[in-house]
């Protein structure tokens, strides 16, 4: 009798968690997408360091991880959790966010420094069809190099044919270098699912149009048009 009782009790239990695990994990990606939005908003408000508007306007992604975090491995120098939106060059349109993660390879940090704020921009189409495979290599399947900075930097045709992703790197209101030789990125499909409520790839997403954004998302959307609009 006892030990049907706990059976019982443990399937409940289980079921319980299954209900609500969903909802709890949607709320770490809303929190997610909004601490993305504050570090695109922290770094853009450095006259003299933030994104050139012009690579605003000229990239064909952007992708931003909050709290990149330095691991104790010898195989991983750094993970962290981030989201990927599309830009849509010719109409200045933003996607939704799709999520990722990043991690691997020798991204190495500054001697002292534990956590990093990161910015990508992906400047070409190959660029943008490497982060959309199942894995993306950095260093070795798509060139990344740090990226210059100041508002009204003029991006001309030669720089933006130099790397395929543009880096920015950033731990507590100062720019940090940050070496992403061999690091990769990943879609987080169980973090589009939760977060979407439905199955979705990343190509759905940003290039397919089949979701409705959350307000959060939204917000991000808005922001980064009135970056790449900016004259």
């Amino acid at each position: 009798m006892k030990v049907r009782f706990f059976i019982i009790f443990l399937i409940i239990s289980f079921s319980t968690v299954i209900t609500f695990a969903p909802n709890l994990y949607a709320g770490d990606l809303e929190d997610r997408v909004q601490n993305s939005l504050d570090v695109l908003n922290e770094i853009m408000s450095i006259p003299e360091k933030g994104i050139p508007y012009d690579l605003f306007e000229k990239c064909r992604a952007i992708a931003i991880f909050p709290h990149v975090v330095k691991g104790g491995f010898i195989i991983c120098g750094g993970f962290g959790k981030g989201v990927i939106c599309f830009h849509d060059v010719a109409t200045g349109k933003w996607s939704p966010p799709a999520f990722f993660t990043l991690g691997g390879g020798s991204c190495g940090f500054q001697a002292g420094v534990q956590a990093i704020d990161l910015v990508l921009l992906i400047m070409t189409k190959r660029g943008l069809e490497g982060l959309l495979k199942s894995k993306v290599k950095l260093g070795g399947d798509i060139g990344v190099a740090a990226g210059p900075v100041g508002r009204r930097f003029e991006a001309g045709t030669d720089i933006l044919l130099n790397a395929a992703i543009y880096s920015y790197s950033r731990t507590k209101g100062l720019f940090a270098g940050l070496s992403l030789e061999g690091a990769t990125i990943i879609q987080d499909k169980d973090a589009n699912r939760a977060f979407y409520g439905k199955e979705l790839s990343a190509r759905n997403i940003i290039l397919e149009e089949k979701v409705v954004p959350p307000s959060v998302a939204q917000k991000l959307i808005k922001t980064l048009s009135k970056y790449s609009l900016n004259k």
